[in-house]
């Protein structure tokens, strides 16, 4: 059944399906940032750091903001309907808990630890947005004068609002920071192939398909220029290398490594 049949007008039917492309996005990324700090966390401390780092900026220039507003514009609308009320409740309380996770991965004093909280926020997150793509949405794309792309919109509204006009500036110019200590580091490194062993990968074969290309663009997000990632694939990835240079024109050279036919792995390599 398409999201028309669901939506008591046809623009309520976009807002819905542009609601759960968005909760895809922000969990794909979400997951390709927890597993590149996962992987690095033993490898190179030094870079977990800088995951963990752009993971909490993340989070509080996407993540957070939009959980406020959901609270401020879409459960409000939502608990007025049927039998809705625990579900929000229940909705609401998983907020604090991403808010506390935050926290503590924010806090984290070692890149172990980091990691362990990244995963639990990732899990919470996945399960979160389940429910709000599968009941909460569908709820209010149905009901009865309530119309969903308004709520929608004021919600990004709220989300742009709060966000600084500079919100990205610090993470950008700490991520350069990163950027310079790694080709730094890699100039005058003489260890031969240690530097390879330590390329984080990213393995999406066990990934549920709608999220495999956004856990791939948020964990390439999280490479830094002059550094690299291995990502495993169950296929030959064409389509989305194709994506990759769309969205990132130039910026990431591609090499396979192996070519199934269990599995493809290819190193992709931040210029």
């Amino acid at each position: 059944m398409s999201a028309l049949t669901l939506a008591s007008a046809p623009e309520d039917a976009e807002a819905l399906e542009a609601a759960e492309r968005h909760h895809v996005r922000l969990a794909g990324e979400l997951a390709g940032r927890a597993a590149m700090l996962l992987t690095a966390a033993d490898r190179d401390p030094g870079a977990a750091e800088r995951i963990r780092a752009g993971l909490v900026a993340f989070c509080d220039r996407e993540l957070l903001p939009h959980a406020t507003a959901e609270e401020s514009v879409l459960y409000p609308a939502a608990r007025s309907l049927p039998d809705s009320r625990l579900l929000i409740e229940s909705l609401i309380a998983e907020h604090s808990c991403m808010t506390a996770l935050v926290d503590a991965l924010r806090a984290a004093p070692a890149p172990t630890g980091a990691a362990a909280d990244a995963r639990a926020l990732q899990v919470l997150f996945e399960e979160h947005v389940a429910k709000e793509n599968g009941l909460v949405l569908p709820l209010l794309a149905v009901a009865p004068g309530v119309r969903l792309a308004t709520l929608l919109e004021e919600m990004h509204e709220r989300v742009s609002s709060a966000t600084p006009a500079d919100g990205g500036s610090d993470s950008q110019a700490s991520g350069a920071d990163a950027d310079r200590t790694v080709e730094t580091a890699q100039e005058g490194c003489d260890c031969g192939g240690h530097a390879e062993e330590a390329v984080p990968e990213l393995d999406v074969r066990s990934v549920p398909h709608a999220l495999r290309h956004a856990t791939v663009f948020g964990a390439l997000d999280a490479v830094p220029a002059g550094s690299a990632m291995v990502l495993v694939a169950p296929h030959d990835p064409l389509p989305l290398l194709a994506q990759i240079e769309q969205r990132n024109p130039g910026r990431f050279a591609v090499e396979y490594l192996q070519r199934g036919p269990e599995a493809w792995r290819l190193r992709l390599g931040h210029r």
